[in-house]
């Protein structure tokens, strides 16, 4: 047994020297290591890699995605900068706490820090270069927030590996990615303050109810999200498909 189990350690780091992308290198080795163990046959094993993924749980990968794709695509994610400029922007560093709260907010309803970093990412590095910060500020650690605060892509495939309760793992996302984002903006202040890094004049009340009437569907949806998983209402599955709904109409 440890015999094979060298050998097949040894032909998945040839794959990998090979170039062989990583998830075939493991795929084959493990199906080889699982022959040689137990004796299973290619067709058993068909049939359990196609059990594994028939869940409707995991429907709402694909479905979260797509949500994404239409808020980068569409006008959702220029909406939730403008907003988030009116609320924060002003702060000492002032695009670095729009950033935070822009990943805070869209992460509520695409749950990737890919999508995050992609696209909301990509205005928010263009808008911070042009107003003289670093290029390495703020916006790869918050989209990291994405995977923590719900819905949670990464959450969803656990509880599916594991059988925990998708509702009850995103509960527990909550607090942390909130306690993230303050200790980020805490960051964010310092930096602000040692380099100089511009801030926007406070807004006036018609500026942040304008910023707040254009935004204020997009807002909402991270909230119905949420308020329908806890409630009972839908399920996660359920709830990434009134997100890509709610993404679709709103663009």
């Amino acid at each position: 047994m440890k015999l094979i189990i060298i050998v097949i350690l040894i032909c998945m780091l040839a794959l990998f020297l090979l170039k062989v992308p990583v998830y075939i290198s493991m795929a084959l080795t493990g199906c080889a290591l699982m022959m040689a163990t137990t004796g299973m046959k290619w067709s058993i094993l068909s049939q359990y890699l196609y059990t594994g993924t028939n869940s409707f749980t995991l429907l709402a990968i694909p479905l979260f995605l797509l949500a994404a794709k239409l808020m980068n695509t569409g006008g959702i994610t220029r909406k939730l900068f403008a907003f988030c400029m009116k609320v924060v922007g002003w702060l000492p560093g002032g695009l670095g706490h729009v950033n935070i709260l822009s990943s805070v907010i869209f992460a509520g309803m695409s749950g990737t820090a890919v999508s995050d970093a992609g696209g909301l990412g990509a205005i928010e590095i263009r808008a911070m270069n042009e107003n003289g910060f670093d290029n390495d500020f703020v916006t790869a650690a918050s989209s990291t927030l994405g995977p923590i605060i719900p819905p949670s892509i990464p959450l969803v495939v656990y509880a599916t590996v594991s059988g925990a309760s998708v509702g009850a793992l995103f509960m527990a996302g909550i607090i942390p990615g909130i306690v993230m984002a303050f200790i980020m903006m805490v960051v964010v202040t310092i930096y602000a303050v040692k380099r100089h890094y511009p801030r926007t004049k406070f807004p006036t009340a018609g500026e942040f109810f304008h910023a707040l009437k254009e935004g204020f569907l997009p807002l909402m949806a991270p909230f119905i999200l949420l308020v329908g998983i806890y409630g009972g209402v839908f399920t996660p599955t359920e709830s990434a498909a009134m997100c890509w709904m709610c993404s679709f109409t709103v663009n």
